[in-house]
Parts: C-alpha cells; structure tokens; sequence
C-alpha cells in the first residue's frame, strides 16, 4: 500500500498558475500508474492527467491539454501537477492517486488516493 499526500492548493486568479504535489511514501512511483483527479461541489471526480510508471507517457483531459503539466521526481518522492493559464471551471478539490490502467485512466483504476487538496480560481 501507498500512502499519498497533496499539498500545494490555494487561491489564485483567473489566468495564474498553480503546481500542487503529491507526496508518497511506503512505495515507489515506479510501482503504479500516476493519475490526478479532481471534484467540484456537486459534481462526479474527473480525470485530469496521469503518467505511466515507466514515466515513458504521459495523458491530459481535453480541458486541461496544453495548460497542465503532469512530472514526477523519483528522487523525492514526489508527483506534481503544475496549472498554468488556470480558469475559474479548474476550481475544484484535487487528489493524487495511483493504481493501473489501461488504455484510458478512469477513476475505478485507483486504488490509493490522498486526502486532496483545494483549488479556487477567481474571477
């Protein structure tokens, strides 16, 4: 088992930038698949990106494509998302989580997630 932390979340306004981190601790990121995913209020997790645990490929949500980027630090640790260009819609609850997929990462794939942490984008 993998226990993750996110950190790095806050305010910021419409077209600013963020980078959030996931700590993991008890395993490796060579272990699992990487994925982040977030929640707005009223509304099912979604997909935002993941990374292979060969680090070799790396996927996007449409709505992210080209704003967000997806890395990993395998000498800390550690995954990070960073946001740029970010809208109010990015505002929402993101959480790290590893698991396996397979062709398209999809929520049920995880089976590790961190508590999360809160993103709010400003207008």
């Amino acid at each position: 088992q993998v226990q993750l932390v996110e950190s790095g979340g806050g305010l910021v306004q419409a077209g600013g930038s963020l980078r959030v981190s996931c700590a993991a601790s008890g395993r490796t990121f060579s272990d699992f698949d990487m994925g982040w995913f977030r929640q707005a209020p009223g509304k099912e997790r979604e997909f935002v990106a993941a990374v292979r645990r060969s680090g070799s490929r790396t996927y996007y949500a449409d709505s992210v494509k080209g704003r967000f980027t997806v890395s990993i630090d395998n000498a800390k640790n550690t995954m990070y998302l960073q946001m740029n260009s970010l809208k109010p819609e990015d505002t929402a609850v993101y959480y790290c989580a590893a698991g396996s997929f397979g062709i398209v990462p999809r929520v049920s794939d995880f089976s590790s997630w961190g508590q999360g942490t809160q993103v709010t984008v400003s207008s």
